[in-house]
């Protein structure tokens, strides 16, 4: 493995880590759960399915929307299924909720942050976005809109479906809508490796 090969891993199993944690200190904070999230608990409530696996559906029906953006998942795809789950379920056992509400804003605050680090860290590997994030990446390689114009419109769209579902909204849901666009748009070029350049047959000599 090269250098630049492991480091793509390191950066995605870190960024992975890292998104799961940051999901934690938002849920501690109690300022309000991510547009997804209001999403998952409204298509619960109309259907009668369970929130996780209301979750697993969501997850499904974005990724058949990569099929007209020509998005591939990759092995970031998988291991985002299989890694960000448990890393939320460490922080929420490490972290605990604030009781004063300057201490919750400072915690929603740093997990919405980590999060947009988190993003950028895991989606710069090339690897393979979540199914989420990989609805936004194709969008904006299939329509050449800005990231944080295409996050942005993403979130509101889906805050505002899984609201007239039912589902719970909070300042930090709104917040979470509103920021995390632009803070991905920082974080990613800082962390976007290379494109791996294609194999080239070896010269041979004569």
């Amino acid at each position: 493995m090269t250098f630049l090969g492991a480091r793509r891993g390191l950066q995605l199993l870190l960024g992975l880590f890292l998104y799961g944690f940051s999901l934690a200190m938002m849920i501690r904070a109690t300022l309000g759960v991510s547009p997804w999230d209001v999403l998952g608990q409204g298509g619960s409530l109309q259907t009668g399915i369970p929130f996780g696996f209301m979750t697993n559906i969501i997850g499904l029906i974005v990724l058949l929307l990569w099929i007209p953006l020509r998005q591939r998942p990759g092995i970031g795809t998988v291991l985002n299924v299989l890694l960000v789950g448990p890393s939320a379920e460490i922080g929420l056992a490490v972290l605990g909720e604030p009781s004063q509400l300057w201490g919750r804003i400072l915690l929603f605050t740093g997990g919405l942050v980590l999060l947009a680090v988190a993003s950028g860290l895991y989606i710069g590997a090339r690897l393979g976005p979540g199914p989420r994030d990989g609805l936004m990446t194709g969008l904006h390689a299939r329509f050449g809109l800005p990231i944080w114009l295409v996050r942005t419109a993403i979130e509101g769209t889906v805050l505002l479906l899984g609201w007239l579902l039912g589902g719970s909204v909070g300042l930090g849901t709104v917040a979470f809508a509103l920021l995390i666009g632009p803070l991905i748009n920082v974080t990613l070029p800082i962390f976007r490796m290379p494109e791996r350049a294609p194999r080239t047959p070896a010269a041979v000599t004569v």
